[in-house]
């Protein structure tokens, strides 16, 4: 058996933070979709590295679980397909699109939060480093608890409702608030009870006309006149 006389290529060299970052790339999805009994082993082999490079980079397995729930808490990738929807479309379907994103974003979160606790990683450690970023920024306002993701994501929707700025009965950042408020209660009747869910079309429909019928809204307004 003749030996491969070329040499075997090397892995590029990288610093410690670029090495922590591939990672983080390849550990957020495999936590996402596999859970909490994710091995640094796997991790290894989708950043395409050695198992003990993953030690090298990150003290112990509770160290990565938590840098990559920070990360995967991050909204960069939603905000910017967020602030890609074009206010050339109706209302009711810039909604929709954004609503289907933050729902993912949402989804993610709640994903890596169950794999960190399944991992036995506890809930003091999470909040913990949660706590730790909402006082990074300075831009929050006092007990203001909630992600920065989020509050970022909350913001880039503003944007879709300034077209209507006149028709609307309160701020586009107002609605924004309120409609992300919408989508959590949505995803928490899903993950929380396991109950059925809104689609985004029907959120922006409760949203933006009530949960009454038309006709039903229309005999109710000619009922009060006759009385």
């Amino acid at each position: 058996m003749t030996e491969d006389p070329s040499p075997r290529r090397r892995a590029p060299a990288m610093t410690p933070e670029q090495r922590r970052e591939e990672i983080i790339t390849a550990a957020v999805p495999l936590l996402v979709n596999e859970g909490g009994n994710v091995t640094t082993g796997q991790i290894a082999a989708a950043a395409g590295i050695a198992e003990g490079t993953v030690f090298r980079a990150f003290k112990d397995k509770q160290e990565l679980l938590v840098t990559c729930m920070r990360r995967g808490m991050q909204a960069d990738d939603v905000v910017a397909k967020t602030q890609q929807i074009s206010l050339e479309l109706p209302l009711n379907e810039r909604l929709a699109t954004a609503i289907d994103l933050v729902t993912g974003f949402m989804q993610r979160m709640w994903s890596l939060m169950q794999a960190l606790q399944a991992a036995g990683i506890k809930r003091d450690a999470m909040a913990r480093h949660h706590d730790e970023d909402c006082e990074d920024d300075e831009k929050r306002s006092p007990g203001d608890r909630r992600p920065e993701g989020m509050i970022r994501l909350t913001n880039a929707m503003v944007r879709l409702f300034e077209p209507e700025r006149d028709r609307l009965r309160l701020s586009p950042e107002l609605a924004a608030r309120l409609l992300t408020g919408f989508v959590f209660a949505n995803r928490l009747q899903g993950e929380g009870f396991g109950d059925a869910t809104a689609e985004p079309a029907e959120l922006v429909e409760l949203f933006l006309h009530g949960a009454l019928q038309e006709k039903r809204a229309t005999s109710t307004k000619t009922t009060r006149k006759q009385a």
